[in-house]
């Protein structure tokens, strides 16, 4: 049984699953699906579009799947999705896609802090954490794990790496490769996330020669093609060096420097 206040307004052709709350002044359009047990908090829109998850916790004046933030876009239908079990925090924003794509995406288990926003076309792993203000531009990729600190920024168009843990007021203009510590503006490599790592159960072998992997790309005075060239040629028996290696070399906007 759904708990909705008398005050909000739910269009009769949206789906809902079961035991949804839906609280005062939430508006929730027709062209809308959303799972089971979820909480829908005050002034909270829920635009057409959008495909919700179970156990989706979204909290007040949240918006969902508004139109893009992009001239060419002409309404076409498009999507937004989020993963079972994410939370939604106050006043974040989360625009569905443009034609080019069709959709948006945040996945499973995340956690969008307030004032976030997540662009048209982006792509957003699972357990992710935006941290207050962070801002994803148009295109942007956030891999599974990563941990976006406060206030960042990252520019159209750029990937950020599987575990990567991003300071606060941080701003990318190129990708950010996987398992790495970096911040500052422009974004810069820091190091390996090795609490991050090892919070996640990877074994002090696999973090070490990650480290060995970074150090050729990073601290070994060649350029990156070299680095990457001499980790495939010592490391590439590694599975997470495998998905360094396949990263940089499909980045088209190049990493961050050091």
């Amino acid at each position: 049984m759904n708990n909705i206040h008398p005050t909000a307004i739910v269009n009769s052709k949206a789906k809902l699953g079961d035991n949804i709350t839906i609280a005062p002044y939430a508006i929730i359009e027709e062209d809308v699906e959303i799972g089971n047990d979820c909480q829908i908090g005050p002034s909270v829109v829920i635009y057409n579009g959008a495909r919700i998850g179970n156990r989706v916790k979204i909290k007040q004046s949240a918006s969902v799947a508004h139109v893009p933030q992009d001239l060419k876009f002409e309404n076409e239908p498009s999507y937004f999705y989020i993963g079972d079990d994410t939370v939604i925090h106050e006043f974040a924003t989360l625009h569905r896609g443009t034609k080019e794509t069709g959709f948006s995406r945040v996945g499973y288990r995340c956690l969008i802090m307030a004032y976030s926003h997540v662009a048209h076309d982006c792509i957003v792993g699972d357990n992710v954490i935006l941290a207050n203000g962070v801002q994803l531009a148009g295109h942007v990729q956030v891999d599974d794990w990563a941990i976006l600190g406060g206030m960042c920024g990252i520019h159209q168009f750029c990937n950020v790496g599987k575990h990567v843990m991003m300071s606060v007021n941080s701003v990318a203009v190129k990708d950010v490769p996987p398992f790495v510590l970096c911040g500052r503006t422009p974004m810069k490599f820091e190091g390996l996330n090795v609490v991050g790592l090892r919070r996640r159960g990877f074994s002090n072998k696999d973090i070490e020669t990650l480290k060995k992997a970074y150090d050729y790309i990073y601290n070994s005075g060649l350029n990156v093609s070299e680095g990457i060239a001499r980790v495939e040629s010592e490391l590439s028996n590694n599975n997470y060096v495998k998905e360094i290696v396949s990263f940089v070399k499909s980045s088209k906007r190049g990493i961050i420097g050091k």
